[in-house]
């Protein structure tokens, strides 16, 4: 793993080469010395990376220059380094600033901050090459931060995940209960130690579900090793869980006289509780006093409130606290217990209450947000766990957190710093290795087989005898003594052991490591707590006759290391699923102090967390590595080649198969031809060759390694080409669209005009058809007219020759009524109806015309005496005397003539369809004619 030192030649003497090294330090020294002299652009350097040269120094002093000009992140390559300012930074992590690093094209041209990480994993769910889920590692030491940048992430995916107004109401519900999960799950879990007002005393993975368009939908927890001891054991100076504090602070006088909980009482399991702070702090206040006689239960004080409270038999919780059963073969006998043993038995009882409370917790929780499998599709984990602790006194709890703390460590090292070197080397790249520190060996300590601390704790844990501490430091002297990472201090009374962590030496006390990791929950307790009347206790411990049958068989028996031990394992199989993004906190000052850099306790995080080897490695190496398959598949559209539409369309399709597929060089000159187009468009004369050592790609064997300048190229050529070939696309689509449209417009053109001429011909044969009828029925009706006027005539004709031929007519009614022509021989005026007055005209001389027809006929007679003078001098015309009409109009005028104009007298003489006022028609015309 580790590069062959370099030996000196024989014929090089050793002062040579001693002369050669303190030159190198010498030079070394200088570029330290000229990079540190000028400070005040040391807080400009946004990424470690930059600095040159990269020693815990140069490193140190740009940090502790950052800090001073209040900026608390730091890109450190792949990697993000974050201070605590230990005070609030209000516009640090406002709304505004969530949206503007949502909103950017390129996040990482922007200031380094947390928000930049949540961002790169929140556009990876739908990656640049293919969806992955993501998970957000943070890690640090207790008191760095890590808790507080947690919720920053949180509060971030609540806030861009839900910025869709679809499901609105929905997605505002899953935030809403997001948020509001993390300070319960912190009130219950969080407790004041030593090194941290809010100290994480469990570890949570916590999954963010999203769905196809990457709105949120739901989240789900799953919590690691809840320090449940700190319920009944809290150490100088610490407290208990945040909870039971807020519970004596908020609680109104009514609560507190239900809880029992009188302010002024003071709880022996509530230190530091400032006394303005259930039943199992009253659990606390039970104390036991030895019992008069051996044979005798002890004396219990104080134990009716808690029985009230836990609404348990006061009889009953008496005897499971003092008196415990033990099997002699099928029978079972009880044996009073000592005081000690009382006050185990009372803090079990408490911590499996709180413990049961817990898990019921989480599940609410779980249940309350979760979505449905087939409503989400991929997520973004966020890990917050216990940071490394090291106490004046350290037990199992210790030992648990540290070693996973050493599993993430591990992970970081052998995702970034072992494994991205060996891929160097595998795939050809000119390489040689950095050194870094490996904790292997600690991990092998701790968890390895066939012998660690592990396996004989859990085979301590199994032998039915009494634990004894000095014999099981003994022990673990002669199973592990080969391994260099544990080391023991003959002169401490107190059985430990030392363990070396990547972080520091830890040393652990083995007294009372046994019984803890034995974790025994006496049946007699689980039997009492499910006849409790508390509901919710009832439900708590309704299935625990099957966890107290397995705790009275010692092969049945899951200590605490084995059951931490496999959730852990399954977190690492989630996390090794995952496209990590590390933040690593640094703890600035071990009080606490606002704003306040101590050099000493930075540089051993900074060396325990690997992060100079982290720096360097990123500085020389490519952070980014994609198989040719999958960067064709994403960006073989720049070349536009026809292998990348073969493999598009298989990818598609079906998988991967033939020659061209499979051959790397064919891929990995398909690959090349991408990346000269991009680095021909950044500098013309820039061309990729095996020759070439370009800084900023390496093709591989079977992969293309980049750095992150060159990525966002990529991304950029690529967005530029979607974006062409869209273009390209709409126009296609429009014109398409435009023809389309044209030809639906001509074809109704066509169906409107065939319609159109259809419903015309239609119309026009109906016109034919009435037309016809009409001229039909004018015809008919015409020829009737005629005949009717001959009719007329004749019968005036015949009158004429019957007048002659008497003297003195007798005037007859059916002649006046048809207007037949009376003789001027009779002496007084008959009624004529004076019809057509042009010829009565031009028959008498001297014509006395008496006007008593009314409207249009009136109008006509009028005109036409109009004109009369103008044709004879002779004529005259006046009024009528008389109120009846002339007596001849075909007899040679004897005197003067009166006619009397009403209507014509022959009914259908003058009927015409067509209306000519200056034509003289019908039977007016025959007369003309005639005369």
């Amino acid at each position: 793993m580790y590069p062959p030192v370099e030996k000196s030649t024989p014929c090089c003497p050793l002062r040579t080469v001693q002369d050669l090294r303190k030159s190198l330090n010498d030079s070394l020294e200088g570029d330290i010395r000229d990079f540190l002299i000028n400070e005040a652009e040391l807080h400009t350097y946004d990424d470690l990376t930059k600095v040159n040269p990269v020693t815990p120094s140069t490193v140190l002093k740009c940090l502790q220059a950052r800090y001073s000009a209040k900026v608390f992140y730091t890109h450190a390559g792949c990697t993000l380094v974050a201070l605590n300012p230990f005070q609030p930074i209000p516009h640090l992590y406002s709304l505004d600033v969530m949206r503007e690093y949502h909103t950017a094209p390129q996040p990482q041209e922007f200031k380094p901050h947390i928000f930049i990480v949540a961002e790169e994993a929140y556009r990876n769910v739908q990656g640049q090459v293919e969806p992955i889920n993501q998970s957000l590692v943070v890690s640090g030491e207790s008191g760095a931060g890590k808790t507080w940048t947690s919720r920053c992430l949180m509060k971030y995916y609540a806030t861009v995940a839900t910025s869709s107004q679809k499901c609105q109401d929905t997605v505002e519900k899953i935030e809403r209960r997001v948020l509001d999960s993390n300070p319960v799950m912190e009130a219950f879990g969080n407790a004041c130690t030593l090194r941290n007002s809010n100290s994480s005393r469990f570890g949570k993975y916590i999954q963010l579900q999203l769905n196809g368009s990457q709105l949120l939908v739901g989240a789900s927890v799953q919590t690691y090793l809840l320090e449940k001891t700190r319920v009944a054991f809290q150490a100088p100076t610490e407290r208990n869980f945040h909870i039971f504090y807020q519970m004596m602070k908020g609680a109104t006088e009514k609560q507190r006289l239900e809880w029992m909980l009188p302010s002024e009482q003071d709880f022996a399991w509530l230190p530091h509780a400032e006394k303005t702070l259930e039943g199992l702090l009253q659990l606390g206040n039970v104390y036991f006093s030895p019992a008069s006689e051996e044979a005798q239960p002890c004396d219990l004080d104080g134990h009716s409130k808690a029985a009230d409270l836990l609404q348990v038999p006061l009889d009953e919780l008496q005897s499971c606290l003092t008196v415990r059963t033990l099997l002699a073969g099928k029978q079972s006998v009880l044996k009073p217990c000592s005081q000690s043993e009382c006050g185990v038995r009372r803090d079990c009882l408490a911590k499996v209450i709180y413990a049961q409370l817990f898990d019921w917790l989480v599940t609410f929780i779980n249940n309350s947000m979760c979505a449905d499998s087939s409503m989400w599709c991929n997520f973004i984990g966020l890990l917050d766990v216990y940071g490394f602790e090291c106490f004046l006194l350290n037990n199992l709890e210790q030992l648990c957190i540290n070693y996973a703390n050493e599993k993430l460590q591990q992970h970081f090292v052998a995702h970034y710093l072992k494994a991205q070197q060996e891929e160097y080397v595998t795939e050809g790249l000119q390489w040689s290795f950095i050194r870094y520190q490996d904790n292997q060996g600690c991990l092998d300590l701790i968890e390895g087989s066939p012998s660690s601390i592990f396996s004989l704790l859990n085979e301590e844990c199994r032998l039915n005898r009494v634990s004894d501490a000095k014999q099981f430091r003994v022990r673990l002297q002669k199973e592990l003594s080969d391994n260099t990472s544990i080391s023991w201090d003959k002169l401490s009374k107190e059985p430990h052991f030392t363990v070396a962590h990547y972080a520091g030496n830890v040393s652990y006390q083995i007294e009372g490591m046994m019984e803890k990791n034995k974790d025994p929950v006496p049946p007699e307790i689980i039997s009492v707590l499910q006849k409790s009347q508390d509901s919710l206790l009832h439900s708590l411990f309704a299935d625990g006759d099957r966890e107290s049958e397995g705790s009275r068989g010692h092969s049945k028996v899951v200590t605490v290391v084995s059951k931490f031990k496999n959730s852990l394992e399954s977190l690492m199989k989630i996390l090794h699923s995952t496209t990590p993004h590390y933040t690593r906190c640094i703890k600035p000052n071990p009080d606490c102090r606002p704003l306040t850099f101590k050099k000493e306790e930075v540089i051993a995080q900074l060396e325990a967390c690997g992060i100079v080897e982290t720096i360097n490695i990123s500085a020389a190496g490519f952070p980014i590595r994609i198989p040719y398959g999958s960067f064709l598949q994403r960006y073989g559209l720049i070349a536009n080649t026809r292998l990348t539409a073969r493999m598009n369309r298989a990818n598609t399709h079906v998988s991967l198969t033939g020659p061209e597929m499979s051959d790397q060089a064919v891929l990995g000159s398909a690959v090349e031809d991408v990346l000269n187009l991009v680095l021909k468009r950044r500098a013309p004369n820039s061309t990729l060759s095996p020759d070439d050592n370009n800084s900023l790609v390496h093709c591989g064997r079977t992969k293309v390694f980049l750095t992150h300048s060159l990525l966002e190229m990529l991304e950029e050529h690529r967005n530029r080409v979607c974006s062409q070939k869209a273009f390209c696309i709409q126009c296609c689509w429009r014109r398409y669209q435009t023809r389309q449209r044209n030809l639906r417009t001509q074809a109704a053109t066509r169906l409107q005009a065939v319609v159109r001429s259809w419903l015309v011909r239609r119309e026009i044969k109906k016109w034919h058809k009435a037309a016809s009828i009409i001229q039909t029925t004018w015809r008919r009706w015409r020829a009737w007219m005629d005949a009717l006027a001959e009719a007329e005539l004749d019968d005036a004709e015949d009158f004429m020759e019957n007048e002659a031929s008497s003297v003195l007519p007798k005037l007859d009614p059916l002649l006046k009524e048809r207007g037949s022509v009376q003789l001027s021989s009779i002496q007084e005026p008959v009624l004529v109806r004076g019809w057509p007055i042009g010829l009565a005209m031009a028959s008498a001389p001297s014509v006395t015309v008496s006007l008593t027809a009314t409207g249009f006929q009136r109008i006509m007679s009028m005109m036409a005496c109009l004109k009369s003078p103008f044709r004879h001098g002779g004529y005259k015309v006046k009024t009528n005397q008389f109120d009846q009409g002339v007596a001849s109009i075909r007899a040679q005028p004897r005197g003067s003539i009166k006619m009397h104009l009403q209507r014509s007298p022959l009914l259908y003489a003058d009927m015409h369809p067509v209306h000519k006022t200056d034509v003289v028609t019908g039977f007016n015309q025959i007369l003309l004619e005639r005369t």
